[in-house]
């Protein structure tokens, strides 16, 4: 057994059995291993960013990690924007590098770079193995890691001489790695004795939960919580998975715009986080605050996002003797409107029109300013966010938990200027049938540029400035990429049109496409 194939059935062993992949000559041996070691399923991506973008979406559904197999430092450099979302949304996936042989890297070839510290940027674990005999022991450290209570990635570059190498049967070598971690400490009593005093003060206090307790034991807690004491309850801006619909409380997030955030926060006097981190505005602006909380409140962290916010929430209702919650949420959905589509429009649609048990993907970004609101009264259904802020992350995340759930439908929404980053994800998505609904927003111009030029006071833009947020000169034709892609898709513009291929997608098997032509700009 050589190196490369120590390494899948290290994986395999221990339950990751799913490798995104884009490989080069180092990982040869990798991919030629994966004839012997049959039970790991290999995924087939255009581009790297593909792959950490699938192995996020599949992290976040399965609930474990997946593997990533990328070519050297180029191609960890091209992943790196969704490794940097996967980390904000700790998510756990083992990433491989494979690197040139330990020989050849004093030669300086042509693809040489600094794979480590690039990977620490992301990672919480980073190890390079110089023999084969590592190998094994590599993967359980990088495993322990990436799935302990703060999960997220851990890199294992491989040289190409180890992967080729056989492994000995002496005794394992030991591991020269680096890791990274912010375990918190366990909650005391008197922290929770003072969450107590905040609920039971007459001042106005807020719940800003985030993490895993936006799953559905979560927000039946805090549902518990908020039927016996006069709190309001705000969700993190992007979380890695929500819980909505059907019978479960409906939680407003956090919004992303800083003023609208700030109005949300504006009458809390306390505000207990639980797995969230302090509001702070995405970006600093001319002549306004980065913190968002008001001026004179009172913050305390319950738990922060790296500790068990679910443990800790556990341990305050049960010192709380809180009774369960016999209240049943309903809300109305949405009618169907009518007439040429606007993205709200399209938001109405997918409220009256959403499946039980749809995986949704979110990155409609300025267009889907509308949605929380349309699906609130949906089934029970699952939400995924751009976590990072790094865009081009719905059509790989949309495609990962496709692999991750083969048997529900997820609807990704996604804006038309994000989506050209990862695009080549459509293609995966028909090679592997995955039940897989694209919904572009197509309004031709990159929208959230034209708010933030606004918001930065450059208000006066001249021609070649405006050309810069514009995406009409020449326009894209989606449907036409979707289909060279290997995915049917259909061009939509009114309401009718795209509640009827809607449908046809939900009631159907494998990828679809519908490109949804909106007004340019925000609508």
């Amino acid at each position: 057994m050589n190196g490369a194939e120590s390494l899948l059935n290290g994986l395999v062993d221990r339950g990751v059995d799913v490798c995104f992949t884009n490989p080069g000559t180092s990982e040869m041996h990798f991919v030629a291993a994966l004839d012997q070691v049959p039970a790991m399923r290999g995924v087939l991506c255009l581009f790297e960013g593909v792959a950490s973008g699938a192995a996020d979406g599949y992290g976040r559904i399965a609930r474990k990690p997946a593997s990533t197999l990328l070519h050297l430092g180029p191609g960890q450099g091209n992943a790196l924007a969704n490794f940097h979302n996967a980390r904000r949304a700790k998510t756990p996936i083992i990433n491989v590098i494979g690197d040139h042989a330990t020989y050849h890297l004093q030669y300086d070839a042509p693809l040489t770079s600094d794979i480590k510290g690039v990977a620490k940027s992301f990672s919480k674990f980073v190890g390079t193995a110089t023999s084969s005999n590592q190998i094994d022991s590599m993967v359980d450290q990088a495993m322990k890691m990436a799935t302990s209570f703060e999960k997220g990635v851990s890199t294992l570059i491989i040289p190409a001489d180890v992967s080729w190498s056989e492994v000995s049967s002496s005794d394992v070598e030991p591991l020269e790695g680096e890791s990274w971690t912010s375990i918190g400490a366990e909650v005391e009593t008197i922290e929770l004795g003072h969450a107590r005093e905040l609920l039971e003060a007459d001042a106005e206090t807020l719940l800003l939960i985030g993490g895993d307790v936006l799953l559905s034991e979560g927000i039946k807690m805090i549902e518990r919580i908020k039927a016996n004491f006069s709190v309001g309850v705000l969700a993190e801006t992007f979380p890695s998975v929500m819980d909505r619909g059907g019978d479960l409380l409906s939680i407003d997030r956090l919004a992303y715009l800083g003023e609208m955030a700030t109005a949300q926060l504006s009458h809390a006097k306390n505000i207990i986080t639980i797995g969230a981190k302090e509001p702070a505005s995405f970006f600093a602006y001319p002549n306004s605050r980065s913190l968002l909380a008001p001026e004179g409140s009172n913050l305390f962290h319950l738990a922060s996002p790296s500790e068990d916010p679910l443990a800790v929430l556990r341990e305050l209702i049960d010192l709380l003797n809180l009774p369960r919650s016999s209240s049943k949420n309903r809300f109305e959905r949405p009618s169907i409107p009518d007439g040429d589509l606007t993205a709200t429009k399209v938001a109405q649609t997918i409220g009256a029109l959403l499946r039980e048990g749809t995986i949704v993907v979110d990155e409609a970004n300025t267009s889907g300013f509308s949605l929380p609101s349309a699906t609130k009264g949906a089934p029970v259904h699952k939400w995924l966010t751009l976590t990072g802020g790094a865009i081009g992350q719905g059509v790989p995340l949309a495609t990962g938990a496709g692999i991750a759930d083969m048997d529900s439908r997820v609807l990704c929404l996604e804006a038309d200027g994000s989506s050209l980053y990862t695009f080549q994800a459509l293609w995966t998505q028909a090679r592997e049938n995955l039940n897989v609904t694209t919904v572009i927003f197509n309004n031709q111009s990159y929208a959230i540029l034209e708010l933030e030029l606004a918001k930065v006071g450059a208000l006066e833009t001249s021609k070649s400035a405006r050309r810069m947020l514009e995406l009409d000169q020449p326009s894209i034709d989606y449907s036409q990429i979707s289909r060279a892609m290997g995915v049917d898709s259909i061009r939509v513009s009114t309401v009718e049109e795209f509640v009827k291929a809607l449908n046809h997608s939900f009631d159907s098997e494998g990828p679809f496409l519908i490109e949804a032509l909106l007004p340019p700009g925000i609508s």
